[in-house]
Parts: C-alpha cells; sequence; structure tokens
C-alpha cells in the first residue's frame, strides 16, 4: 500500500502518479484507477482527475498471484546480470515463453529458476522484454523487476536499441548494403504466419552484406522495428529468404548439411542499464552449427 499526501504536483492523476518512481507503468496505474484499487480522499475517480493540493491518494496494489509457470533448472548461458537485467544467449529450439503446446522447458521456465523477474507482462510472460523465435539463436535482455521492465520497454519503443542480427540468406547481392522498408500484419489466410501488408505495421529492416559465397550471401541486419517474424519476412520479400527457413523458405536445403532452423542470429545487443543509465554492448560467436554451415561454402572473393 502506498500513501501519496499531494502538495506541489499538478495535472491528471495518472499522469502525477506516473512521475513518482512508484515502479508501476501507468497503463497499470490506468487499470487500477478504473478498478478503485486507486482511490483520492477514500473515492474512486476517473483517470482524468486533476490533482489539488493536500489530495491524499491511496494505492492498495492487487495481491500477485503465485504463477502456475513451473521453475525448471534448465541451463542458461547467461552473458550478463546485475540487479535490474539479464542478458542471455538463447539457443536455437527454445521456445522464449510458455503457450499453446509449450507449457515447459522454455527461457523463461529456465530463468524463474534462477531469478526472480518482473510481472508486467502477466502470468505467461514474466520478465520478457522482447522476443526472438524458437528457431533463431541469440542474445535477449530480460527485466528482473517492473521499474527495469519500463525502462527497457521505453527504449526499444524510441529505437535506442541496437539490435544486430547475422542472416544467411539465399541468393547473390549486387549491392553491399540496403533497407526494406515494407508493412507487415499476420497473413491474411494462413493465420500462423506474418506477411506484407498495405494496411500493415510500420517494418523497417537494414542490411550489409558481410560475405558473399556461390549461391549464398552472409548479412548482418539491423532491425529498426521488431514485428514478428521481421528478418524473415523482409528477406523472402525481397528474393533472398533465410536458409533453413521452414515457413518462410521455400528453396531446398543445403546439401551435406542437416539443419534444424534458420540460419538466423541475434549476434549483438545494446542497451541503457535502467539505474545507472550505462551504455552496455554485447555480442555472441555464431552458433557451431552456423559456422560448420559457412564452411561448405565456396566463398566470392572480388
Amino acid at each position: 500500500m502506498h500513501d501519496i499526501i499531494i502538495e506541489q504536483q499538478q495535472g491528471r492523476i495518472d499522469a502525477v502518479l506516473a512521475k513518482e518512481n512508484l515502479g508501476y507503468s501507468r497503463s497499470k496505474i490506468t487499470d487500477w484507477l478504473n478498478n478503485g484499487q486507486i482511490l483520492v480522499n477514500q473515492k474512486k475517480v476517473k483517470q482524468s482527475y486533476k490533482v489539488n493540493k493536500g489530495d491524499i491518494i491511496v494505492i492498495t496494489p492487487p495481491k500477485v498471484q503465485a504463477t502456475t509457470i513451473e521453475p525448471e533448472a534448465i541451463p542458461l548461458n547467461i552473458v550478463y546480470e546485475d540487479d535490474d537485467l539479464l542478458v542471455v544467449n538463447k539457443p536455437q529450439g527454445m521456445v522464449v515463453h510458455p503457450s499453446a503446446g509449450h507449457s515447459s522447458g522454455t527461457l523463461v521456465n529456465a530463468l524463474l529458476h534462477h531469478a526472480p523477474l518482473s510481472t508486467i507482462n502477466g502470468e505467461f510472460r514474466p520478465g520478457i522484454v522482447h522476443r526472438i523465435d524458437r528457431d533463431t539463436s541469440g542474445l535477449l535482455m530480460v527485466a528482473k523487476n517492473d521499474t527495469a521492465h519500463q525502462a527497457l520497454s521505453a527504449q526499444l519503443k524510441a529505437h535506442k536499441n541496437q539490435r544486430i542480427y547475422y542472416a544467411l540468406v539465399r541468393g547473390e547481392f549486387k549491392e553491399n548494403s540496403g533497407t526494406v522498408n515494407a508493412p507487415i500484419a499476420r497473413h491474411k489466410i494462413d493465420r500462423k504466419k506474418q506477411a506484407i501488408v498495405s494496411d500493415g505495421k510500420p517494418a523497417v529492416t537494414h542490411f550489409e552484406v558481410v560475405q558473399r559465397y556461390v549461391g549464398y550471401t552472409l548479412l548482418k541486419v539491423r532491425l529498426e522495428t521488431g514485428r514478428t517474424h521481421q528478418i524473415r519476412v523482409h528477406m523472402t520479400y525481397i528474393g533472398h529468404p533465410i536458409v533453413g527457413d521452414p515457413v518462410y523458405g521455400n528453396a531446398p536445403k543445403m546439401p551435406n548439411v542437416t539443419l534444424h532452423g534458420q540460419l538466423l542470429h541475434a549476434k549483438t545487443l545494446s542497451l541503457m542499464q535502467p539505474t545507472t543509465q550505462a551504455e552496455l554492448t554485447f555480442d555472441s560467436p555464431l552458433p557451431v552449427y552456423f559456422q560448420q554451415a559457412l564452411d561448405t561454402l565456396t566463398p566470392l572473393y572480388e
């Protein structure tokens, strides 16, 4: 429970409380106002209520229900950890959070065994600020408390994070770099897929050639936005599907190589530490199977 007496604060109650550094998001404050868990002078008010000097605000957060997700002692490759966050190098094949058909063995199951997580994303996605696909490997930031989660989410929304992926795609590029700017939304027929849709959400992907091979190209890809399956959809859209992609690839498998998903790796991640404001950058090597696939290819030298 929190008691706040209005002295010099001014404005709408939701904005005032959001500035009080209580560790709650503005959307959560709005929900609590609507549910009567925030009272002003013992009365329920709307989020548009403007505070007055002497107002007594009492916040009674709902009791946190115990999660039904079972913590599991699954090994984690933790790249960085402090009191606010973790950076984890997720292996290919691991689902990020529980969902229908994946109630155990997920990254969240493993994380809950390791440390407490933020609650902003609800019961089944605690701590998860952003996701990568099951068969995409690489770096993820995870929030350990709600204040950190809110700060990291704001960084993502403001495009202040750098997220760089390496992808092996089919075909050879004439250009050395480029940008794909094409809106993405759920496929109108196959609801499990995403697609380029004229009225979809804006999606921007920047790419740069790292190495050319006969019939293939290794790209460094930078996300400006973070739509579901964005890199996979955009690469297919420009005629260079990611090698091993079972959903968007639509191309033969690599000869002499057994793949278990797309060759897409979240290699570099930068963020601002929520408490200290220090700029942190992390890098992870390509997985062994990714490097082995590259070793089977013939480089093109210019």
